[in-house]
C-alpha cells in the first residue's frame, strides 16, 4: 500500500512544505538487493579498553570487505559505528561511549548503522559492571531515537564463549536486511557455528510456513527460498488458489490444512518426514483477528483468535521438539508476535493475549530447543503496510505509520528478513530472541 505523504515529502514542493512546517519527512529506507555488499561503506569501530570482541569484529569486517576505519577522520560519512563496550566494568568507564560516539554518531550517513557490543547483565556477578553493560540499553535506545535519515541503532549483548558466533547476527544488523529494525537488544550465546554460504545459507534445507498465501507470509516464503531453502507453503484449503500461486513461483511445494484441527501437528509432522525427510525451518506465521473491545467481545471471537494465534503453535511445537521429531538437529522454529503482544491494544484483548503467549512460548521453550540443539525465536511486527492495515481508518493507520522513530510503516519483507537472520544456520546462538520489527515503535518502549 502506498504511503502517499512519504511520496508527497520526497517531492520538492513537498520537501519546502514539511520544512516550514516542521513535519516529519520519512526517510526512504535502504533495502537489500542481490548483489548488494554487506555494508554499503566505510565502518568506523572502537572499544573500551580490556574489551573482548576485537577479533571477532576483526573477522566480521574482512568477511564482508567492508572498508575499516580505526580513528575518525573529518569530513567522513559512515556507513556504521561499532563499538565494542564488552570492557566497560563500572558506571565511571560509560564515559567510553560518549568518548567514541560524541564526536562521530552527525558523520553516520544515511540508513547508516550503530551498533554498541556487550555482555549480558544477568551473567556478570559484579553489581557495578552488571550496573553499567544494563546502562548501554538506555544509552542505545536513545541514539536510536535521536538518529536521523533512517539510521538505525541497536545492541548486541555477547556471552563469555560466544565470541565466535557473532558473524550471522553482525552481517544483519550492519546490513540494509535490517531496514526497519531498531533499538533492539540482541543475545547470543555459546554455540557451534557452521560454515554457511552467505549467498545461499538455506541451501539443501527444508522450511515450513504456516498462513503462506499472502502479505507477510508470502514475503517469508519468497525470502527463505532467495536464501536456497524449499518452502513448503501452508494455509488453510480456503487459500489454495493463491498458495500455489506463491508455491509456483518460488519453486516451493503447498500443504493445505487448518492448523487448529486435531491432528494438524502430526500431520505437518508426517508431511514434512514422509516427502522432505525432515525439516529445518518452521515458520508460525498464520494468525487472524477477531477485534472488539473486551466487553462486547464474544467468546466464540476470543476462542478463534486464541487457537489459531497461539495454540496451534504450542502444539506444532510440542511435536516438533519431542522425540522422533522430524526437525532436523540445528533446526529453527520462529514464532511471529507482533507490538499488540507488548503494548496492547485497544479493541484487540483477544489478539494481543495471544501475541504475548507467543514471547512466554518462545522464551519458555528455548531450554528445550537448545537441548536438541536448535533455537526458537519471535518476531514483533509493528505497522506494517499489509492489505490488513490498509483497511484501518485513516487517522489511526496514520498513528500508526508515524509514531516511530522511522515515521514510517515497515514492508513485508522487513520482517521476513528479520525471519531469514533467524532461520540462517549461522544464528546458532540465538536463541530465546524477541526482535520488534517496528522502526523502533515509541509504543510498547
Amino acid at each position: 500500500m502506498a504511503d502517499r505523504y512519504q511520496q508527497f515529502t520526497s517531492s520538492a514542493l513537498g520537501r519546502q512544505v514539511v520544512k516550514r512546517l516542521g513535519l516529519p519527512a520519512p526517510t526512504p529506507l535502504r533495502r537489500h538487493r542481490p548483489g548488494d555488499p554487506v555494508v554499503a561503506g566505510p565502518v568506523l569501530l572502537g572499544a573500551a579498553p580490556g574489551s573482548r570482541l576485537g577479533e571477532a569484529i576483526e573477522s566480521v569486517t574482512k568477511n564482508a570487505q567492508a572498508q575499516v576505519h580505526r580513528t575518525p577522520a573529518e569530513g567522513e560519512r559512515y556507513a556504521a559505528l561499532v563499538f565494542d563496550a564488552t570492557g566497560i566494568r563500572s558506571s565511571e568507564q560509560l564515559h567510553e561511549l560518549h568518548t567514541f560516539f560524541s564526536p562521530t554518531i552527525r558523520q553516520i550517513d544515511r540508513c547508516g548503522r550503530l551498533v554498541v557490543l556487550g555482555t549480558p547483565p544477568e551473567t556478570v556477578s559484579d553489581p557495578r559492571e552488571r550496573a553499567a553493560q544494563r546502562a548501554l540499553e538506555g544509552f542505545v535506545r536513545t541514539a536510536g531515537k535521536e538518529l536521523k535519515r533512517g539510521a538505525t541503532a541497536q545492541l548486541v549483548h555477547v556471552a563469555d564463549g560466544a565470541e565466535g558466533a557473532v558473524e550471522s547476527t553482525l552481517r544483519f544488523l550492519l546490513s540494509a536486511k535490517s531496514a526497519y529494525v531498531s533499538g533492539q537488544v540482541v543475545r547470543i550465546g555459546p554455540a557451534e557455528v557452521p560454515d554457511v554460504d552467505w549467498e545461499k545459507p538455506l541451501q539443501d534445507k527444508v522450511a515450513l510456513v504456516t498462513g503462506a498465501s499472502r502479505g507477510i507470509g508470502e514475503a517469508i516464503a519468497e525470502t527463505l527460498a532467495r536464501d536456497g531453502a524449499h518452502v513448503v507453503c501452508l494455509d488453510v484449503p480456503a487459500q489454495g488458489g493463491d498458495l500455489a500461486r506463491v508455491a509456483n513461483r518460488i519453486g516451493g511445494s503447498t500443504l493445505q490444512l487448518d492448523i487448529t484441527a486435531e491432528d494438524a501437528p502430526q500431520r505437518i509432522a508426517d508431511h514434512v518426514a514422509q516427502r522432505h525427510d525432515g525439516v529445518d525451518v518452521v515458520v508460525h506465521n498464520a494468525g487472524i483477528t477477531r477485534d472488539k473491545t473486551i466487553g462486547r467481545m464474544s467468546r466464540q471471537q476470543w476462542d478463534a483468535v486464541l487457537a489459531v494465534n497461539l495454540t496451534s503453535q504450542e502444539r506444532i511445537n510440542e511435536v516438533l521438539l519431542a522425540d522422533g521429531s522430524p526437525l532436523r538437529r540445528g533446526g529453527r522454529i520462529i514464532g511471529v508476535s507482533s507490538m499488540s503482544g507488548i503494548a496492547g491494544n485497544v479493541g484487540q484483548g483477544n489478539y494481543a493475549a495471544s501475541k504475548a503467549g507467543v514471547i512466554g512460548h518462545v522464551q519458555a521453550c528455548a531450554p528445550l530447543a537448545a537441548e536438541r540443539g536448535a533455537t526458537i525465536n519471535a518476531v514483533a511486527p509493528g505497522f506494517i503496510e499489509t492489505k490488513m492495515t490498509a483497511a484501518i481508518p485513516l487517522f489511526v493507520r496514520e498513528a500508526g505509520r508515524r509514531m516511530n522513530s522511522m515515521t514510517q510503516g515497515g514492508l513485508p519483507v522487513d520482517v521476513a528478513e528479520t525471519i531469514a537472520w533467524y532461520a540462517n544456520p549461522a544464528s546458532a546462538g540465538v536463541n530465546g530472541n524477541v526482535v520488534r520489527v517496528c522502526g523502533q515503535s515509541l509504543l510498547g518502549a
